[in-house]
């Protein structure tokens, strides 16, 4: 066996979310019975896998479902199939670090329970749509209204009642918010980072769809083999190392290969270099990683600046490409049209909608309704109020 080293030397078991029924991270706010033989965790991912909210992701933009006077195709990516993709690399890492798999996992799934559709264009339209009444959108903290009130699936309470660990997580898996700013979040520890296994799926996401994003720009068409040889380095050399291992497979096939390269890379260097910041901060418990100077999770400096160059290619090629900026302008009419709309007419929301808006206001009533919408739906809605006007 190999010796230990800095980038394979386990860490402290002490530094991984206790599974510890007793421990607060675990605790609900409504208590109840233990499970027989599952804990808080997987009850939490339980709960997001049978939410309607998460149901919905099968019907939400990832990048792009179809791209618009295009037949339509299946086998792009969702909101739900990334979903998935970035919970297999994350419960992989957290086994790998020897962290709260369980934990880690249901973050995974619920880390985009959030957001709108149309994807980032629908959320930037929404978030528009809200300032001009003072507000904005914020897809993290609109899946803490998901998974704490919107959702209705029991009888002894609103909300999927999830663990603190896994509505800390929620919050802040991606970004650190202020104390000052938001106070309705003061139970999340707003003056620390969160846990190793929350901090990682911030990453995850990035490799994630970092390699998914490639995949379909080459699969629609978009993309050209040729220009992602060229001007993504960390492609070109794993496509070269196929090619050489594979030289008679399909071009299709060498380039699938060269993505599951970079994965595999980028997921083996995240571990690496958490192990190495974990060992030069002399890191050993949970409260060592939330009292650090920075965040913990994050890749090497010379795979940072691969993936960087990676997804600068990818908003320049693909995100921001003459096909796509047509579909987010036919996004951002949409949610602002319709926004509009239900604003000046809230009678065409449900009725149980209707219900929260002396609480929350019309405004985010409206948001909240949109929010919750499959890319189909939206479209269907707003045809419907077009043809009644």
């Amino acid at each position: 066996m190999a010796p230990a080293t800095e980038s394979n030397a386990p860490m402290s078991p002490l530094i991984a979310v206790r599974c510890d029924v007793d421990d607060s991270l675990a605790r609900r706010v409504y208590p109840e019975p233990l499970h027989a033989y599952r804990s808080p965790f997987a009850r939490d991912a339980a709960r997001i896998l049978h939410a309607r909210a998460f149901r919905r992701l099968a019907g939400k933009t990832q990048v792009f479902t179809q791209l618009r006077g295009a037949p339509p195709a299946d086998h792009f990516r969702s909101r739900l199939t990334h979903t998935l993709e970035v919970a297999q690399i994350s419960r992989t890492l957290a086994l790998a670090l020897g962290l709260n798999a369980e934990l880690t996992e249901a973050l995974a799934l619920a880390h985009d329970i959030g957001h709108p559709p149309f994807g980032h264009a629908g959320e930037k339209a929404l978030d528009q749509a809200l300032r001009a009444h003072g507000l904005s959108f914020d897809h993290n903290l609109h899946a803490l209204r998901i998974v704490t009130w919107f959702e209705e699936r029991y009888p002894a309470f609103r909300g999927l009642n999830l663990t603190l660990g896994l509505r800390e997580g929620i919050v802040k898996h991606s970004r650190d918010y202020s104390a000052k700013a938001h106070p309705e979040l003061a139970e999340f520890f707003l003056g620390q980072f969160p846990p190793l296994e929350a901090q990682l799926i911030d990453l995850a996401d990035e490799i994630a769809y970092l390699a998914a994003d490639l995949d379909d720009g080459l699969d629609s068409g978009v993309l050209e083999l040729d220009e992602v040889r060229e001007a993504v380095p960390l492609f070109r050399g794993f496509h070269d190392a196929a090619l050489v291992q594979y030289p008679a497979a399909a071009p299709r096939l060498a380039a699938y290969d060269a993505l599951r390269r970079i994965m595999d890379a980028l997921v083996t260097d995240l571990q690496n270099e958490i192990r190495s910041r974990v060992s030069k901060l002399g890191a050993t418990t949970l409260e060592d990683i939330r009292n650090a100077p920075e965040r913990l999770a994050a890749l090497s400096p010379e795979m940072e600046s691969a993936r960087a160059a990676a997804k600068s290619f990818l908003y320049a090629r693909l995100y921001s490409s003459p096909e796509m900026e047509e579909a987010h302008a036919h996004a951002h009419r949409v949610v602002t049209e319709l926004f509009g709309v239900l604003i000046a007419e809230p009678e065409r929301m449900p009725a149980d909608h209707q219900a929260q808006i002396p609480t929350e206001g019309l405004a985010r009533t409206v948001a909240d309704y949109i929010a919750g919408m499959t890319d189909s739906y939206i479209e269907s809605l707003w045809e419907r109020v077009h043809q009644s006007r």
